[in-house]
């Protein structure tokens, strides 16, 4: 076996313990450092793939950014996982059918070769100065540039419900009006007052 090989297998077999951590773990906040993990080592198996770029923008953009605003909220929010659990068993049956289309789904994808088509040669060797990174963005801002755009309205989406959902309102808590700050006059804030002088 190549070490290239022993490689993927490793970063295979953390990824999918990973993964199944992040849907079993009860706390909220386990499962999203499990889900960190799953990320490192998806990450780690484009790189074996030569995909560098992905790479990096996987670790820069969900595990810098995206996974920071998950441990964010779940930390604000205090949620109640006692409670979250009293429908699993109810919900169980719709999960479960849910996720077994998803898996044929993902077999007939993945395994096409296997159902009456040709297995698919190896591409060509690339050139030396062929860039990945390059050709990714030609694809993404021509072919694909409207469903680039709505994902990045969907994040953007995300990220303001994620905010919202940040905003409660606490008892004894004092609460600033940005509006009536900026229409402050100076009368409203400082009142001069004439005294007489005192004499020693």
């Amino acid at each position: 076996m190549e070490f290239k090989t022993f490689v993927f297998y490793v970063m295979g077999a953390i990824l999918l313990f990973a993964a199944l951590r992040v849907i079993t773990a009860r706390n909220p906040v386990h499962a999203a450092l499990f889900l960190v993990l799953s990320f490192f080592s998806a990450a780690g198996i484009w790189l074996l793939l030569e995909a560098e770029f992905l790479a990096i923008v996987l670790v820069l953009v969900y595990v810098g950014a995206v996974m920071v605003l998950f441990l964010f909220v779940v930390m604000m929010l205090d949620i109640n996982t006692e409670r979250l659990r009293q429908g699993f068993w109810k919900h169980l049956p719709v999960g479960g059918l849910v996720g077994l289309l998803l898996a044929v789904q993902m077999i007939l994808v993945l395994g096409g070769s296997y159902f009456g088509h040709d297995v698919m040669p190896a591409p060509p060797p690339a050139d030396p100065d062929y860039s990945n990174t390059r050709e990714i963005g030609l694809v993404l801002y021509t072919e694909y540039v409207y469903p680039f755009e709505l994902a990045s309205l969907v994040l953007l989406i995300a990220m303001v419900a994620a905010v919202t959902l940040t905003l409660r309102k606490r008892k004894g808590t004092r609460y600033i009006n940005p509006s009536e700050q900026v229409s402050a006059q100076r009368k409203d804030r400082v009142e001069l007052v004439s005294m007489p002088a005192e004499k020693e």
